[in-house]
Order: C-alpha cells, then sequence, then structure tokens
C-alpha cells in the first residue's frame, strides 16, 4: 500500500491539462498540484462559462486539452432552490458537455461529485453502488452530471467527496474561526455526520490518478469510473467545529467562544432552505484498492490547513 502522493516527474509525460473553476478552492489546489504533470490551462468562470455550452465547446476545441478536470461548480445549496436552471446549466448540463468533447479528442474527464446525491438515510458508510436519492436541487443537479458523464461513454473519472475546506476560499472551517473570535457562545449541528476532506488532499489523489493514467502504454486500460474520495474517519459538525477551535486555541489564537462553548443542537432547529443528508460518510475501500493508496484521518487534514491558514 502506498499513502497518496504526486509521482516522480521524471516518469510522466507532458500533457495538456484543463482545469475549469480555477478560482475555486480545490481548482486553486490543482493548480499548484497538477503543475509538475504538465502544461496546466486554468480557466475560471469568465473565461470558460459553463452556462453557455456553445462557447464551452468552442474553448475546449480551441484549447484541445488531453485532460479535462472539472472543478467548476454551483455551490449554494440553499440558493440552488431558487435557482434551479442555473445549478443544472453548471452541475448537470455542462458536465455532460465536456464529457462529449473529451470523448470526441479522446480526452480524459475527471469531475467531481457529491455526498448530496444520497439522502443520508444509510447506517453506514455509503458505496459507490449505493442508491442515489438527492434530498435538494443541489444534490439533483449533481446527479444528472455524474448522469451525463457517465452515459458520455467518454473515459472518465467522477470522484464523489464531502465536506470539503481549504485555506483558499469560504468555507465551514474559516466560518467557525471567525465566529469564534466574535462570538462568546456558538451553536453547532451535531446529528449530521461526515469526514471532513481538505481541497489538497483532493487535489494530491487527483494528480497521483493522473500521473498513473499517463504512464501506461495504452490508456484505455486504466480502471475508469466513479469513485468516492474522502478523509478517513469521521465526525459531526459540532465535533468538527470542536476540533477547529480546540486546534486555534492551542495555537494561541484569541477567541471568544473556546472549544468548551459551542452547544449541539439538531438540524431541526436550525433553519435551511435545502435538506441535506445526515449521512454524509463515503466508503473509500474501492479506490484505496484499486490504486492502493492509504488515505489519512481527516484530523490530520485540518491540523496541515490550520496551519496554512495561521501561518
Amino acid at each position: 500500500m502506498r499513502v497518496w502522493g504526486i509521482m516522480p516527474r521524471s516518469t510522466i509525460a507532458h500533457p495538456t491539462l484543463l482545469v475549469t473553476g480555477c478560482n475555486g478552492q480545490l481548482g486553486f489546489e490543482l493548480q499548484r498540484r497538477l503543475a509538475s504533470l504538465g502544461r496546466v490551462v486554468a480557466r475560471d468562470h469568465a473565461a470558460c462559462d459553463l452556462t453557455q455550452p456553445a462557447a464551452l465547446r468552442k474553448t475546449l476545441r480551441e484549447i484541445r486539452p488531453d485532460v479535462i478536470i472539472n472543478a467548476a461548480g454551483y455551490t449554494n445549496v440553499d440558493r440552488a432552490e431558487i435557482e434551479v436552471k442555473q445549478a443544472f446549466a453548471v452541475n448537470g448540463v455542462a458536465p455532460g458537455i465536456l464529457a462529449e468533447e473529451a470523448r470526441a479528442m479522446g480526452s480524459l474527464l475527471v469531475h467531481y461529485s457529491t455526498d448530496y446525491v444520497f439522502d443520508g438515510g444509510k447506517s453506514g458508510a455509503y458505496v459507490e453502488t449505493d442508491q442515489t436519492n438527492p434530498l435538494s436541487a443541489y444534490g439533483r443537479s449533481k446527479l444528472a452530471g455524474e448522469v451525463a458523464v457517465t452515459e458520455s461513454g467518454a473515459q472518465a473519472l467522477i470522484l464523489r467527496t464531502a465536506w470539503v475546506a481549504s485555506a483558499h476560499g469560504a468555507n465551514f472551517v474559516k466560518a467557525i474561526l471567525q465566529l469564534g473570535r466574535e462570538q462568546d457562545h456558538l451553536r453547532v449541528i451535531a446529528d449530521r455526520i461526515g469526514a471532513p476532506t481538505t481541497a489538497d488532499l483532493i487535489a494530491d489523489v487527483t494528480a497521483e490518478l493522473l500521473a498513473r493514467y499517463w504512464m501506461l502504454a495504452d490508456r484505455r486500460n486504466f480502471p475508469f469510473g466513479l469513485y468516492h474520495l474522502a478523509s478517513a474517519g469521521q465526525t459531526s459538525w459540532h465535533g468538527y467545529a470542536v476540533e477547529i477551535l480546540t486546534h486555534a486555541q492551542a495555537r494561541g489564537i484569541a477567541l471568544k467562544a473556546t472549544s468548551g462553548r459551542i452547544t449541539p443542537i439538531l438540524a431541526a432547529d436550525y433553519a435551511e432552505a435545502a435538506s441535506r443528508p445526515a449521512n454524509s460518510c463515503l466508503d473509500t475501500s474501492k479506490l484505496q484498492q484499486t490504486f492502493g493508496m492509504v488515505l489519512p484521518d481527516w484530523r490530520v487534514g485540518l491540523r496541515r490547513l490550520l496551519d496554512q491558514i495561521f501561518h
């Protein structure tokens, strides 16, 4: 078994890799991690608008990437309940267009999905073959994207992940740190569980998979398909918040609300426009066994992330 990490540059050819959504949490990390694999072409929303099919196809045909890494997405879960058409355009329709173009060019597509394709009613961690049943417009749009990529016949990797955070962009970790500085007491949901996963872990694993793909003499033999990618272990949002403020306090960060001043609450007591899965745990056995990886515990990623934030 091999812990995730980048393969030596000297063994890898240099393809052209297109990263969409380059200003997002994952897109930002992907640019840094993929630089050793080839020529990275990074495109943000302005340069590659996924809601404009014709323009999107034009961009792809001009760049002609060897690998398309789709890190773009409509991610505002609550707003998606109102902006359903936009959410589906970005999360559902665009991935199908990327897949069609990838197939036509003989390129590889890497697409990211989410735990929100499940309803959260399972007692254990979800495996790739479990029945999907999204509770929200966001979840339905992401599932539509998965289906479009799968049905396209393109050579593709679909990586489902959950509870993503990074030092770049807005996320739960940064929100808790900010609230901990400003408020004397916090109330955080305790009956939703999952595995906090850092964007740099997702980017590292992606780079590892691409390195292995590019080394093959016949890349058609690569094990394409759907995989779950998340940190090991699990916690609740409340447990996550406690861990965040515990480490912040240990680093000497001035807090009004320390880790002992976070009250656990029920999801039902917190007003949200969109329903969310109570269980977001993803079983990553398929990914680890197929590629010989060992994914780290979520606390490892959190400590590394806090080091980056407080650096």
